[in-house]
C-alpha cells in the first residue's frame, strides 16, 4: 500500500515536472520570438533612419540648385563659355541629388513593407540581398552631388558679380572658399567615412585614421 502510494507521488511529481518543464519552454520560445521581433524592428529603424537622411539632405541639395537656376539674374554679356558650363554644372547637381534621393525613398519604402512578425527571410538577408546595392548606389550618388554643388558655388560669383565692379575680385574670393570646402571635403570628410560606409565588411576602427597604429 505504501509501495503504490510513493509510486504514485514519485510519478505525480514527475508529471509536474514535466508540465513545469514544458511550460518554460514555452515561455523560453514566446521570450525568443519577442527578441527576434524587437531585433527585427530595431533594424529596420536603424536603416530607415539612415534612408530617411540621405534622402532629405539630397532633397534639400537639389531643391536648393533648382532655385538658383530659376532665381537667378543672368546678365546678358555674360561670357557664353561661362553660361553653358554653369546650366550643365547645375543640371547635374539636381539630376544626381534626384536619384540618391529617389533610390533612398524607395528602398525605404521597400523595408518598411518587411514584416517583422513573420519574418519569412531574416531582415539582414533580405537588406543584404534586395537593398544594400541601392542604398550604396545612393550614397556614392550623394557624395558625387556634394563636390559638384561646390563648384556650382564656385562659378556663381562669376555670374552674379558680372559686369560690376571689382567682379573679378568677388568672383574670386567666392571661388577660392568653394575649392577650400571642396578639398577638405576629398581630403577629410570622404576619405575618413567613405570607405566605412559604403563597404559592410567594414571594421569599425580599422578604417579610421590613427586607431590600430601603436
Amino acid at each position: 500500500m505504501l509501495s503504490s502510494l510513493s509510486t504514485g507521488m514519485e510519478m505525480a511529481d514527475m508529471a509536474w515536472e514535466m508540465k513545469c518543464r514544458e511550460e518554460d519552454m514555452a515561455q523560453r520560445a514566446l521570450e525568443n520570438e519577442r527578441r527576434a521581433i524587437d531585433d527585427a524592428r530595431r533594424s529596420v529603424d536603424e536603416k530607415s533612419q539612415q534612408l530617411k537622411t540621405i534622402s532629405h539632405q539630397s532633397a534639400f541639395i537639389a531643391g536648393f540648385s533648382m532655385v538658383v537656376m530659376v532665381e537667378i539674374s543672368i546678365p546678358s554679356d555674360l561670357n557664353s563659355v561661362l553660361m553653358i558650363i554653369f546650366a550643365v554644372t547645375n543640371s547635374s547637381v539636381v539630376a544626381i541629388m534626384l536619384i540618391a534621393m529617389l533610390n533612398a525613398t524607395w528602398t525605404l519604402v521597400a523595408i518598411l513593407r518587411y514584416d517583422c512578425v513573420k519574418r519569412e527571410v531574416p531582415f539582414n538577408e533580405f537588406w543584404r540581398k534586395r537593398c544594400e546595392s541601392d542604398f550604396i548606389f545612393a550614397l556614392k550618388a550623394f557624395s558625387y552631388g556634394v563636390p559638384l554643388f561646390m563648384c556650382v558655388l564656385a562659378q556663381i560669383g562669376w555670374v552674379i558679380f558680372w559686369g560690376h565692379e571689382a567682379w573679378s575680385v568677388a568672383s574670386s574670393l567666392v571661388s577660392a572658399i568653394a575649392v577650400c570646402t571642396i578639398v577638405m571635403w576629398f581630403a577629410h570628410t570622404d576619405r575618413k567615412w567613405s570607405e566605412f560606409l559604403m563597404k559592410p565588411d567594414a571594421k569599425l576602427l580599422s578604417s579610421l585614421p590613427g586607431f590600430g597604429e601603436k
